[in-house]
């Protein structure tokens, strides 16, 4: 797995946004399962902190909605939800992300994951979009991406 690290510098065409780019050892279908399947979205989204199955729901359809509950070693919930607007299996998704701090009637920050087959490997181009965030909470949300994705890279080996 490589890293992009320029990918910050992709993020600062405007304050508005991430840019991440990972290249895994894995099929391209293997790294779309990782994001449409609950048992493992469950297992990578949220990094070390723990996501229960029976707090989860992914619908990963135009329209469907996703939800889970992330656990802080505190005994904390930090809760996320969107809205699944394309699913296009193996190679793009793209789904609205909220947290609880939120502001009411907003949709969310835009996540979008394209997947490029490189045979037994996957390029993951991932950009997180919206202006929501401050751009503060940007950097913090790309510092906690990348440790998610870290995790995907774990269980990507084990398939």
């Amino acid at each position: 797995m490589t890293e992009n690290p320029a990918s910050s510098a992709d993020a600062e065409d405007g304050p508005h946004g991430i840019a991440l780019t990972r290249t895994f050892d894995a099929r391209r279908e293997l790294v779309f399962e990782a994001w449409t399947r609950p048992e493992h979205f469950g297992y990578w989204f949220g990094g070390e902190l723990a996501v229960p199955a029976d707090r989860m729901t992914m619908d990963p359809r135009p329209g469907g909605i996703w939800s889970l509950v992330m656990q802080t070693p505190d005994g904390g919930e930090l809760p996320f939800s969107g809205v699944y607007r394309e699913v296009t299996p193996p190679e793009r998704l793209e789904f609205t992300l909220k947290d609880a701090t939120a502001p009411d009637g907003i949709e969310g920050e835009i996540v979008r994951v394209t997947l490029t087959d490189l045979g037994d490997r996957t390029e993951m181009a991932f950009r997180q979009l919206g202006g929501n965030l401050t751009s503060e909470q940007y950097r913090q949300a790309e510092a906690g991406w990348s440790g998610f994705f870290d995790r995907l890279t774990e269980l990507l080996a084990q398939a």
